[in-house]
């Protein structure tokens, strides 16, 4: 079955310009976001996760440029917005995000109820006593006890898990088509993570969301993603279904990934830990950006950037293994465990 495309990015450079010298944080990005899918945006800290999905709102700091590419959506290119008016249409109530921090998204001066219908108002229109009952809908969607009380209360009245909740209640209020989730659970206890998670998957169903997941953590991955896409150094290597990228990982870092799962851990011995450093990207990235790190390195690598290799039709790399003309190489023996441990979705 053929899915619509709902956003789709093409060759997207953006670029940060810092005391004269420019950091390249995105360096050609392609990805396609089918309608009503679960994408997961994965990779280490710096990968360009959080600034790529910026981009989709027009958030990136005002040093930051996209300098080539577009992003396409409902036939508008949201690379060529500059102006914030232009952007009130798109961000709420066409893609929406939840940021990490529930404390830094929500304002202490006013109560819950307010700010959830804050959002409906403008949103949705409505007024008096509808847009009320409209906004307790939504604190009783995300599993808030007592809304009639809670409806009255300040931020700093709630736990960190309470306050996510209210932030998922504001960004459903704003009835978007696409919820982007950057690292919605990191500040939050093992327990109240999967509650939040649990609950991100039941609002996908219902109000019929697209859902952009941004994290660093594959055991999160395995339980929420159709599609994994996985992010290095400001460009995405490897992407594929859950399972192909679980289990049967073909670009080196994501195989390198994989392995630091705590799950596929040996009681007494020491994690796999990824060598050396990402790329400076003050700098140009000649060839492979992760070809440093890489055991299985080739000389091509250091020098020609490799181009996405189809492997099926639902899953591609960008690494020269891949070239028919490559030598064989084996994914660490590590990763069977994966494969029999059937860590995606319980399959």
């Amino acid at each position: 079955m053929e899915q619509n495309v709902i956003l789709s990015v093409k060759n997207l450079h953006l670029d940060f310009n810092l005391r004269g010298r420019k950091l390249h944080a995105l360096r050609g990005v392609d990805l396609d976001v089918y309608e009503g899918e679960a994408l997961a945006i994965v990779g280490e800290s710096g990968s360009g996760k959080s600034v790529f999905t910026k981009c989709f709102m027009g958030l990136t700091d005002k040093n930051g440029t996209i300098s080539e590419g577009s992003i396409m959506y409902n036939g508008l290119d949201l690379s060529k917005l500059t102006k914030e008016k232009d952007w009130l249409s798109i961000r709420g109530g066409e893609i929406a995000m939840i940021m990490q921090d529930p404390m830094t998204s929500l304002n202490p001066l006013k109560t819950i109820g307010a700010q959830i219908a804050e959002a409906v108002a403008l949103h949705q229109g409505l007024k008096g006593a509808e847009l009320r009952e409209k906004a307790m809908q939504y604190i009783r969607d995300v599993g808030i006890t007592e809304p009639e009380r809670r409806y009255r209360q300040y931020p700093h009245e709630f736990s960190g898990g309470m306050r996510q909740r209210v932030v998922i209640a504001i960004a459903l209020a704003c009835n978007p088509k696409i919820l982007i989730c950057d690292e919605p659970t990191t500040a939050l206890d093992v327990t109240i993570q999967a509650q939040i998670l649990q609950l991100i998957k039941d609002m996908k169903e219902k109000y019929n969301l697209t859902t952009i997941f941004i994290t660093h953590d594959l055991g999160v991955v395995a339980n929420i993603a159709d599609r994994v896409a996985v992010m290095y150094a400001g460009d995405v290597i490897e992407i594929g279904t859950a399972e192909d990228i679980f289990y049967d990982a073909k670009h080196p870092y994501t195989w390198a990934l994989l392995s630091s799962l705590p799950q596929v851990g040996v009681k007494g011995e020491d994690l796999y830990t990824i060598q050396g450093t990402a790329p400076n990207l003050f700098k140009e990235v000649c060839g492979d950006a992760f070809a440093p790190r890489n055991p299985h390195a080739l000389k091509i690598d250091f020098v020609k950037r490799p181009p996405y290799f189809e492997v099926s039709p639902t899953h591609k790399a960008k690494t020269w293994l891949l070239d028919p003309r490559a030598p064989k190489a084996d994914p660490p023996a590590i990763l069977e465990k994966i494969r029999s441990g059937g860590l995606v979705n319980g399959k």
